[in-house]
């Protein structure tokens, strides 16, 4: 348990408002969905539950996929933007919010993940900046980011 991808995959779902609680694994390889839940009353408890599901998460793992899933985020990021990408800028993306008061803000807004595996962002306004320069302070913000 010491290796910091021994729970890659796999997140703690705890709500009390339902009464969930438990492990869910889920893995993407070219668009398909893999995903289970492992609950912890179903399984005798957390820690076995959580066995159950690294034992799920590694069978996919080795069925011949493990390359795949592990490296899918970075191949696709290093193959440029996907097909959707509007701004033309893997992670760099426009946003377009509404305010109470009716109001339409748009921001520039950068995003990634840190090595620990925690997604960040950092907006920055096209009213305060100006289009051009929001665009490219976003990223910049994101180039320095992933280093």
């Amino acid at each position: 348990m010491s290796s910091p991808d021994h729970h890659r995959g796999i997140s703690r779902l705890d709500q009390e408002s339902v009464g969930t609680h438990g492990w869910q694994v889920r893995l993407q390889r070219k668009g398909v969905r893999y995903g289970r839940f492992f609950s912890d009353s179903a399984w005798g408890g957390k820690e076995k539950a959580l066995l159950k599901a690294l034992r799920f998460r590694d069978r996919i793992l080795a069925s011949g996929r493990r390359r795949e899933l592990e490296s899918e985020s970075s191949r696709r990021s290093h193959k440029g933007p996907a097909a959707r990408n509007r701004s033309g800028v893997v992670g760099v993306c426009e946003i377009v919010q509404r305010g109470t008061n009716g109001m339409i803000y748009r921001f520039w807004q950068a995003n990634w993940t840190t090595a620990d595996g925690i997604r960040k962002s950092v907006r920055f306004s096209v009213l305060e900046h100006g289009e051009d320069r929001a665009f490219t302070l976003a990223c910049r913000a994101r180039r320095e980011a992933m280093g």
